[in-house]
């Protein structure tokens, strides 16, 4: 079925487990530790924090976690999503027959993104341990919405501080949240030590993912009824995005197709790994695929940054974990993609990158946006910003293959849509827009601040 555009699975083809990849690494994840000792942590040390489900999820070796079936009920409202296969873009860069492009798309969520695959379960675990509410951070809204989405299912407070910058260009993220519940504020904020320290020092600081991480994990250990929810970047939040990837390598061979390519854009790291570990996994197994990480040039964590342990957060109130980073003090510059401005990449995805299995690209901000206007004229979906970064790279993938006059099948993840982020567009089609790269003298500044782990070296 050669003019097939979607690829779609029945509701009772949603995955049943989530994909654990530390199962299948060729060497074994670097440990998480303490920040006050050096020394590795310990369960107890993280449930001021997790419940105790999300714990064993985040260390477990277990190569596949069983999804509860109340989890699975919530994901039947959009899960499985679609798989496109994009006839229009093709044409509309004039490729070959032998260059095909798919995207698996996650705006159909009721939060607009992906993110709900991950809110879900980590709200449905606090409620099963007692808690009454949640705080977290966001960048450009998308985590915030999906969290105060589950809350609003399982009955939860949820508390979102949400970096200042995003918090202003974004307005009706915050009303979305607020229409389902939860309570959001920009960041830094007086409403804790950390926020209230940064606008002391900045009254005008534009926030980053780094401080409102700071501001929440702040709120959720200063609270016996509140534990912290994270979004990105820790390994139980990737585990839980591999719905997205398990349902795709179903969907592509219903497609009766095979990608040499699958594209994600990263910020911390929960989409591009929600898409690309099922099919590492089949890469780890012998069958050939590229995995390429798509970020900002304006924040390039892992085509700058360092890999080294350091702090999740900007008041270094979070254990210590090993991950390409650009400095726990990294302060970006207020590009759109809010939700790729994180100073560090997920551990798991680090390793990866270490090891060479998968690669990264860093793009700037206008041909990112060229990339997605044009997308959104040929398919009719308006990308995320933060899924635009993973387009100009298929895009520049799709035309290096019409050059070399290679086949070349590509993947991509649609992480989500755009309908809330048309500030950004209209910045963009006004020539308001700017590329940013960040210098290098401020990211060494950044970096130089690292923490001294001394048993780093023994640790891998």
């Amino acid at each position: 079925m050669a003019s097939q555009t979607r690829y779609l699975l029945g509701e009772d083809e949603i995955p049943t487990s989530w994909y654990n990849i530390a199962a299948d690494l060729p060497v074994p994840p670097a440990p998480v530790l303490h920040p006050g000792t050096g020394q590795p942590i310990g369960p107890a040390d993280l449930a001021p924090l997790f419940p105790m489900a999300i714990i064993q999820q985040e260390v477990s070796s277990d190569r596949f976690i069983p999804i509860p079936e109340p989890v699975l009920d919530i994901y039947r409202l959009w899960r499985p999503t679609p798989l496109h296969r994009a006839h229009r873009l093709e044409r509309a860069l004039d490729l070959p027959a032998g260059v095909r492009i798919f995207y698996k798309y996650e705006g159909v969520s009721p939060g607009g993104s992906h993110k709900p695959n991950t809110a879900i379960p980590q709200a449905y675990y606090a409620k099963q341990e007692g808690v009454a509410r949640i705080a977290t951070e966001t960048g450009a809204g998308q985590w915030g919405s999906a969290m105060a989405l589950a809350g609003s299912f399982f009955d939860l407070e949820v508390k979102v501080y949400m970096v200042k910058i995003s918090f202003v260009q974004k307005p009706y993220r915050r009303a979305l949240m607020e229409t389902w519940g939860a309570t959001c504020v920009p960041s830094p904020s007086p409403d804790t030590n950390a926020g209230r320290a940064i606008l002391e020092r900045d009254p005008e600081s534009t926030g980053s993912l780094g401080i409102a991480i700071s501001e929440a994990v702040e709120d959720a250990t200063t609270r016996d009824d509140t534990k912290y929810a994270l979004g990105s970047v820790l390994n139980h939040v990737l585990l839980h995005q591999t719905v997205i990837g398990q349902e795709a390598v179903r969907q592509m061979e219903m497609a009766d197709a095979w990608p040499d390519v699958v594209i994600g854009c990263v910020g911390g790291g929960s989409n591009f790994a929600g898409l690309s570990f099922p099919f590492i996994r089949e890469k780890l197994g012998g069958r050939p695929v590229r995995v390429v990480a798509a970020e900002p040039a304006a924040c390039p964590t892992l085509t700058r940054g360092t890999y080294a342990y350091d702090f999740g957060d900007t008041a270094m109130l979070t254990p210590l974990v090993k991950m390409h980073t650009l400095g726990h003090g990294f302060v970006p510059a207020g590009i759109h993609a809010g939700g790729l401005r994180y100073h560090g990449a997920a551990p798991l995805v680090s390793l990866l990158l270490d090891q060479g299995l998968i690669d990264a690209v860093a793009v700037l901000q206008r041909p990112t946006f060229e990339a997605a206007t044009l997308f959104a004229r040929s398919e009719g979906i308006l990308p995320a910003p933060e899924a635009a970064h993973a387009i100009r790279v298929t895009i520049d993938e799709a035309l290096a293959a019409k050059q070399a006059g290679e086949p070349r099948t590509i993947l991509f993840g649609l992480s989500g849509h755009g309908n809330f982020d048309l500030s950004a567009y209209d910045s963009y089609i006004s020539g308001s827009l700017r590329d940013y790269e960040h210098p290098q003298s401020e990211i060494e500044a950044a970096l130089a601040d690292l923490p001294d782990v001394s048993r780093e070296t023994s640790l891998g």
